[in-house]
């Protein structure tokens, strides 16, 4: 089992920048893919971005691609999302993820995520 805990989200004006994030715990670890997914209001959720522990491999959402980045220190089980240029549409719950890294071809959907941290609102002010 895998358990997360989100932090650093906030209110932010449109092209500031907050950094997202997630402690995670669990014996498996390294078997796992770590993500970033979000929700905003009245919106289905959806992938942001994921790291895998073992490589560091990194796939992003085309709508984020240049101002996110995800990344991880397995030393101390942690993941980050560094968001910059923040955009209003980017206004959204983010959650922590974990998939099994088997399902790594499937890396971007919710229904293959194993575990979710509770969310931590991110609101962009134009």
């Amino acid at each position: 089992q895998v358990q997360m805990v989100e932090s650093g989200g906030g209110l932010v004006q449109a092209g500031g920048s907050l950094r997202l994030s997630c402690a995670a715990s669990g014996r498996t670890l390294s078997s796992y893919a770590m993500g970033w997914f979000r929700q905003a209001p009245g919106k289905e959720r959806e992938f942001v971005a994921v790291v895998r522990w073992s490589d560091s491999s990194t796939d992003y959402t085309d709508s984020v691609k240049g101002r996110f980045t995800i990344s991880r220190d397995n030393a101390k089980n942690m993941v980050y999302l560094q968001m910059n240029s923040l955009k209003p549409e980017d206004t959204a719950v983010y959650y922590c993820a974990a998939t099994l890294i088997y399902n790594w071809h499937r890396r971007s959907e919710v229904r293959a995520v194993n575990y979710w941290g509770q969310g931590t609102q991110v609101t962009v002010s134009s």
